[in-house]
Parts: structure tokens; sequence; C-alpha cells
């Protein structure tokens, strides 16, 4: 087996769960291996600061590159799915003349944040495993005195995809592509007038999907015209302690994250009343009032709701009183009550 794929025994005994798919992921590599598959990164957009990064990417298995090819093949569809990951591969990352050395986990994603001093706005970052060809990866450092950001949920708010009912998640996740899935009206809108209105604004997209869907989503942000950002999504199956892996848990997590990264930075934070956002940005805000900004809810419609299991019927007397908090059913809406409170600039044309 090549050194790059390789067994590495965890500190503590997991989760038996998790024994089975380890097991069953280093079968796959190894399958993979004999049949003639490299590894390959798949690179996602990251975001720092101007003294460290954070890079994220995901390594699987893919046919050999031919000697025509001038970057790695993309990974489209079903395959983001069948593709095997490579289980603590060795990734070499290079950026702006440094170079480091990475492991990726036990599902083959690479996160990780490297000390490495960098101007704010985008910058390349070149991952590898080996010597394979090497995939371009991005990552956005915010500026030191950078005061807004912006925290996006994705399903079903700036895309209508009726996640939480299991059979049409599946649908969406692995039939449908990115051309088939309906944007919300505005929402694009909304936060490119929240960028417009304050220039270096960092843009989190972020999302209980799994890591498969990456170049999905991705595409559907560009075809629609939303601005760039890093996208923050978390793995499928079981962890290391537990059965089933939380949604909830992770957008707490990269919430927290967030807050300890950029200390600095006010977040508009953007989500809908169908999940859990509501109640996260509550508590978000309650923990940490001085490092949100406003909050933004998109109202599901009712057959949206309906789909979704219904709406989350919070008690909104309990929000807190120093933060905008608005909803509304599309983009438009939003940024109007937005601009009415001064989170955001009326446009030119509308009366103040």
């Amino acid at each position: 087996m090549p050194a790059d794929i390789q067994d590495t025994a965890a500190p503590v005994k997991p989760h038996r769960a998790a024994r089975i798919e380890d097991w069953f992921q280093q079968w796959r590599a190894n399958r993979g291996v004999a049949k003639g598959l490299v590894p390959q990164v798949i690179p996602f957009r990251g975001l720092g600061t101007t003294s460290s990064v954070r890079v994220l990417a995901r390594v699987v298995l893919a046919s050999r590159p031919t000697a025509t090819d001038r970057t790695p093949r993309k990974i489209r569809g079903w395959r983001s799915f069948t593709s095997a990951p490579v289980p603590f591969a060795q990734v070499a990352v290079h950026a702006d003349g440094q170079s480091v050395t990475v492991t990726a986990d036990r599902g083959g994603v690479v996160d990780t944040t490297l000390e490495m001093s960098l101007e704010p706005g985008w910058h390349d970052v070149w991952l590898s495993v080996g010597d394979s060809m090497a995939s371009r990866g991005r990552v956005f450092v915010v500026s030191d005195d950078q005061e807004i950001g912006v925290v996006c949920d994705v399903d079903d708010t700036i895309m209508v995809t009726a996640l939480p009912r299991p059979l049409l998640a599946a649908w969406n996740s692995f039939v449908r592509d990115e051309h088939a899935r309906r944007p919300v009206p505005g929402m694009a809108v909304l936060l490119e007038r929240i960028v417009r209105d304050y220039p270096g604004c960092p843009v989190v997209y972020l999302s209980t999907g799994a890591w498969n869907v990456q170049p999905t989503i991705t595409r559907f942000l560009k075809r629609h015209l939303y601005p760039m950002g890093a996208l923050l999504l978390t793995d499928w199956g079981p962890t290391p302690d537990r059965l089933f892996r939380s949604g909830r848990e992770h957008k707490h997590t990269s919430l927290e994250r967030l807050a300890h990264d950029f200390p600095g930075v006010r977040w508009i934070l953007i989500g809908d009343d169908g999940q859990h956002d509501e109640t996260l940005y509550r508590d978000f805000a309650h923990s940490h009032p001085e490092q949100v900004r406003a909050v933004a809810i998109r109202e599901l419609l009712a057959p949206e709701a309906l789909l979704a299991g219904g709406r989350s019927h919070r008690n909104r007397t309990d929000d807190p009183d120093s933060i905008p908090w608005v909803s509304a059913s599309n983009g438009a809406g939003l940024a109007a009550e937005l601009a009415r409170l001064g989170v955001l600039e009326w446009p030119a044309h509308s009366p103040e």
C-alpha cells in the first residue's frame, strides 16, 4: 500500500459503528489502489486572519490523470458520494511561498489552521498528496480592522431543499444537480448588498450538509451570482463517540469557532425558521452579544414549511434587545427590514 494510504490507530477506542465504518473505508481505499486509482485532493474555500488561515479539503481516490490533463479531473454528481475517501492521507499545502504537510482525518477531510502571514483578500492554496497533481484551493484573509461578517445558512435559506425530509434530502443530494435546485428569491442580492455596504466583509456559508455536496453547492452559488465565500459543511456517518453526527452541534461549534478566530468581527446571521437556526442564533447572540450585528430569518412559505416538517414556532420575546432581529419571506424583504433598522444602506433610488 502506498505510504499516503495507511492505517492509523486512534488514541481512544471509538464507537463500534465508527470502527465498522473505518474498516469499510480502509477496505475501499485498498481496493481502489489495487484498481489503479490515485489520491486526489478536492479543495474547499477557507478563511483566516493575517497571521493564520484555515485550510479545508477532502482527499478521495480518483482515476489517474492522463498526459493531456492540465488540472485534476473534477468529480461530479453521484461520484462525489461514491468516491472512496483516503483516511489519514499526508497532504502537502503550499501558499505564498510557504509549505507544510498536514494529515487528513479518518474520513479524508483536511481541516487545519496554518500559521502564515498573508495580506487581506483571496489567496491561492495548492494541495497535493505524494506526487499527484496539485489542486488549487482558495482562502479569504480577513483584515485585522474588519468589523462586519456574514454567516448564511444554505438549505431553505438560499436554496429550497426541504432537507429535514429524508427522502427529499436524498433526492436532492444524490439525483438532482444544481440546475434543478430553486434559489430563494432575492437572497443573492441581499448578500451582495451586505458585501457592498461593508467592503472586505467575509462571507461564510454554514450548512449541515455533507462535504460530498460541496462541489454542487459551490456551482449553485456561482450560477446564481452569490458572493464567493467559505463553505463550512460536516461529514456523514458515525463519530468516534456516537452513532449519528449532530448537524445542530456542527453549526453551534462552527459559530463558536468563528467567534474565537475573529473576535473583532460582528456577524450578520442569516437563516430560516424551518430548522434550528433561530434557536442557535439566539443562543449565540446571548453568549456573544458584542459579536452579533443582526439576525435575519427567512420565513418559509406554507408549502415549504410543510415539506420541511413545520416551523420552529419560537417565542421571540427572549431575543436580545440590543440586536436587530428581522424576518421576511425572501431576500428583498430582509434587505428592506435591515435597511429600516440601519444595518444596510437604503438604495439610492429608495426613499429614506
